[in-house]
Formats: C-alpha cells, sequence, structure tokens
C-alpha cells in the first residue's frame, strides 16, 4: 500500500465509522467467523458427510445442483491434483464452512441469528459470513465464489503466460513491535501506486511487475502478492538495507490474489453484484475485509465486495476493531483447519474474562463437547 492510499483508507474508514455510528450502541458478545484459501484438503467433507448424513445428504445434492457438477465428489476423492485447482477449492471451502453451520442449525438447534451478533470472513471466507449473516444465499453465494475463482485462475494463467514467471503468495513474519516499521519500509521499496484501488487506472506500475500486501493478519504476520521473484527480491532489499530480517513462508497458493492482477476478477463480481438478490439491512453485521468495519448499505458491499480482489485483507484491523471496540467475547471459527482460530488467538488471546473463548468448529468429533462450552459460556455472560 502506498501513503497516499493508506490516507484515502484512513478516510474512508472514519466515514464509515462515522455512518456506523448509527447503529445501535450495544456491544457485539459472539463473532461468526470462517476461513479464506488455503485450508482445503481431500476428505474434509467425509467426516461431516458420515457423522450427519440427514443434514450433509441434502446439502451436498444442493451444491452439487447449484454448480452443475458433482463438487462434492472431488472434496470428498480427490485427486488432490483437481482439488488444489482455484476453481475447485474456492468453493469447497465456501461450500464444507456452510455446511458446518447447517449441521450446528439443524443437529444442534443452534439459532444463528439469536445467538450470533457479527460475522467476519477472511478473503475467500467474506462470502460464507455473508451467508450466514442472511445478505447472500447459499446457491447465488456458490455460485458467484464459483464464478470468480474461474476469473482467478484464468488471471494467473495470463499473467504466467506473458512473463514465464511464477505467482502467488509469501507470508512475511517479524517481531510484534516491528510491523508497522516493516510496513513502511515494504512501501518504501514497493514506490507509489502500488495499492490497491478500485480504479485500476491509478496503478503507476503494470500489475504484471507489481507486489502487494494482500493481507495484514496478526501483529506480527503480513503476507505478499504476485511475481515470487520480485517478493524475493524485495525481501533481499529488507534485509540488506531495511534492517529487517523478516521470516518467510511460501503460502499454498499458485495465484497472486488481492493484487492488481486480479483486476478482471473485481470487475466479474461488481457485474455479478448488480444481478444478485443482496438483503440489506440482514440479521446481523458483517465485517468488510477492505474497511474493517461493517458494510453500511447495499451500494457499499457491491463496491467493497468487489473491490476485495485486488484490495489487502485487513483482518487483524478487523478483530481489533471487534475486540477493542465492540466488545466481542466469544469467537466461532466456522470451516476446515484451525487457521483462522490461531489468528484471531493471537490478537485476543484465549480470554480468560467470564463468558469470553476461542472455538474452531472444524470436527464433528469436537462439536458436541463445544457447543456445550458455547452455552456454558453464554450463562456466565448473561
Amino acid at each position: 500500500m502506498s501513503r497516499v492510499a493508506v490516507q484515502a483508507m484512513k478516510c474512508t474508514r472514519n466515514t464509515m465509522r462515522s455512518s456506523f455510528s448509527t447503529l445501535p450502541a450495544q456491544s457485539l458478545r459472539t463473532a461468526l467467523f470462517f476461513p479464506g484459501h488455503g485450508v482445503h484438503r481431500v476428505g474434509m467433507i467425509t467426516p461431516w458427510v458420515k457423522a450427519f448424513p440427514k443434514t450433509a445428504g441434502p446439502f451436498t445434492d444442493e451444491m452439487d445442483s447449484t454448480l452443475g457438477f458433482p463438487l462434492s465428489r472431488i472434496i470428498s476423492q480427490g485427486p488432490n491434483s483437481e482439488l488444489n485447482m482455484t476453481a475447485n477449492s474456492q468453493p469447497s471451502i465456501m461450500a464444507t464452512s456452510i455446511l458446518i453451520l447447517r449441521v450446528l442449525e439443524k443437529e444442534f438447534g443452534f439459532q444463528t441469528q439469536n445467538r450470533v451478533d457479527v460475522t467476519l470472513g477472511h478473503s475467500l471466507g467474506e462470502y460464507a459470513a455473508l451467508v450466514a449473516g442472511g445478505y447472500l444465499e447459499f446457491s447465488s453465494a456458490l455460485k458467484m465464489v464459483r464464478g470468480r475463482a474461474e476469473v482467478m485462475a484464468d488471471c494467473t494463467r495470463r499473467v504466467q503466460q506473458k512473463s514465464g514467471g511464477s505467482y502467488g503468495m509469501v507470508a512475511v513474519i517479524c517481531e510484534p513491535d516491528r510491523l508497522h516499521e516493516l510496513i513502511a519500509a515494504i512501501q518504501e521499496f514497493l514506490g507509489p501506486g502500488l495499492a490497491g484501488s478500485k480504479d485500476d487506472s491509478s496503478y503507476e506500475t503494470p500489475p504484471i511487475k507489481q507486489v502487494l500486501i494482500a493481507n495484514i493478519n496478526s501483529k506480527n504476520q503480513i503476507v505478499l502478492s504476485g511475481s515470487l521473484e520480485r517478493i524475493r527480491t524485495l525481501l533481499i532489499q529488507l534485509r540488506q538495507f531495511g534492517g529487517h530480517d523478516p521470516r518467510a513462508v511460501r503460502l499454498k497458493s499458485d495465484s497472486p490474489f488481492h493484487s492488481p492482477i486480479m483486476i478482471p476478477a473485481a470487475r466479474y463480481m461488481r457485474a455479478q453484484l448488480e444481478t444478485t438478490d443482496i438483503t440489506f439491512p440482514a440479521a446481523m453485521p458483517c465485517v468488510s475485509n477492505v474497511s474493517a468495519l461493517p458494510f453500511t448499505s447495499k451500494d457499499n458491499l457491491k463496491d467493497l465486495l468487489s473491490r476485495q480482489c485486488v484490495e489487502t485483507v485487513r483482518w487483524w484491523d478487523s478483530i481489533k476493531y471487534l475486540h477493542q471496540e465492540r466488545g466481542v467475547k466469544r469467537w466461532i471459527g466456522l470451516g476446515p483447519g484451525k487457521v483462522g482460530r490461531n489468528l484471531v488467538g493471537k490478537e485476543v488471546g484465549r480470554i480468560s474474562a467470564r463468558g469470553g473463548g476461542v472455538w474452531a468448529i472444524c470436527d464433528p468429533r469436537e462439536v458436541e463437547d463445544i457447543v456445550r462450552s458455547l452455552e456454558e459460556s453464554e450463562l456466565e455472560d448473561s
């Protein structure tokens, strides 16, 4: 992100904060959150289908019918090469997350609208959060996620063919007290015009050459997206001239998500959202990845959700907002893996206060115990 973009982001955040201040000021005690790309694995849906066939059977039929092909077979049987394709992995993660929510609701009587105050999702997980919050129907969201993923995969193929280079995402981990300094150094090396923007004419460097801060995940982790060669060069510069020595980890993605290379996906999403039924206001607030604040209107949702394809996922800011400003004490993660819970836990800890906690519902064998623990925490907080 450039300094100009950071300033613009602050102005937008202040405006949205002012808009949101008109909503009821009560604390938001319970947040429901969903994971993003990279948490998929072959067989991740199988334990749920076996444990809860009455709910999972109709759900997988609905999923396959909506998409027009047997995605449930790919999730259950693979092979890995097929599930790892962006066009399959992204709808698989989103659908598995919603299946777990359906199991909670139908098998355990979990009343989402009565027991959850706010939803949010990490990148791809934002679509599951919008379904859980009542903004989008599952079938509509699933088709959009599939189409968006197809466009993103095509963006990656095109840029690879044009440049012959490799693209992807790299997590950069530093000391917590050096994150802001690291981000400033990255901005300095990247130069102007490299921040996400809804107007692609603002990019001064061709997207094929750009690197972007794709995610600010926690107090000590960001993710860089773009050309892997340029990311490596950037890391060398940081170590030689910037006084930083962060640890770098290549992520499970061959696509540079949340970078200018994905501008066609942002355009696709904007067009799709114009013809999709959106409920606003919905059952509860949903926090945007782009603004790190709740969506304020139907038009605001369309704008931010489409821009999310190319702009920075401000996950850390979202968690801080809910934890520090809105008083969220209970954090319930639904979906494959525990990455989301770990990212939340980095900011809020394990919450020792009465009625607080962080849970990850990703294994059917643990659901009953977690539901009981949630009920106990709600009683403590009453």
